[in-house]
């Protein structure tokens, strides 16, 4: 797969942030990663995932939503990554930027959401309920999105591992609360991370088919 791949400076409110775009020479979407708490977007895991996105002609947004300062306090404090309306409020601006650009514009986007990412990505979702067509959640938090989640119309796929009993239960709880179409799928044998052998690779394949099927035009 032919892909150009370039490093972009995204205007979000008063910050600046630095984004790694991939597209395929003819995309047929879009997908915005939100990474979890404590990451960037340079996840190895998020990584593995984008590129059998652009196997399947869909270009990847991986882009890290705390500026390098924010990080800095972040790393401190842990105070700014679960910053959910923050993080979602970027995210959104995001698919904004992603509709305006000659490159993306007109192109069915995406969200992928890890860890705390997930729930910032579903309160996107709903905010952007004409701009976003399919959500995919890795190990994700989506009781993070509270009161957004009765708003989220894309069609939304939770994936979990199946020994991470505590996420497991956060999420059939926002399974219950999401109204559109949704899937909840557990990968047997994995934690949280998925860094079993062949668990991240179960997780890449059902966000490119969740992707592939729901954002084709």
């Amino acid at each position: 797969m032919d892909v150009r791949s370039s490093e972009v400076t995204i205007p979000v409110g008063d910050a600046q942030l630095v984004a790694d775009v991939i597209l395929p020479s003819e995309p047929v979407g879009v997908v915005l990663f939100a990474h979890g708490s404590g990451s960037s977007r340079h996840s190895p895991r998020n990584t593995a995932v984008a590129r059998v996105l652009h196997q399947r002609a869909l270009g990847t947004v991986l882009v890290d939503l705390l500026t390098p300062a924010e990080d800095a306090v972040d790393a401190r404090t842990a105070e700014l990554r679960f910053n959910i309306e923050l993080l979602a409020d970027r995210l959104s601006a995001i698919v904004d930027w992603l509709g305006g650009e000659q490159a993306t514009r007109g192109l069915p986007i995406g969200l992928f959401g890890a860890s705390t990412g997930a729930g910032a990505a579903l309160v996107s979702a709903a905010a952007r309920p004409a701009q976003v067509g399919a959500v995919v959640s890795r190990g994700g938090r989506p009781d993070l999105a509270h009161s957004a989640l009765a708003g989220v119309r894309a069609p939304t796929l939770l994936l979990v591992g199946g020994l991470d009993d505590e996420v497991i239960a956060l999420n059939e709880q926002a399974r219950g609360l999401l109204t559109g179409t949704v899937e909840l799928r557990i990968v047997p044998g994995a934690t949280h991370l998925f860094e079993e052998p062949g668990t991240l690779d179960q997780v890449t394949e059902a966000a490119a088919d969740w992707f592939s099927t729901h954002l084709a035009r």
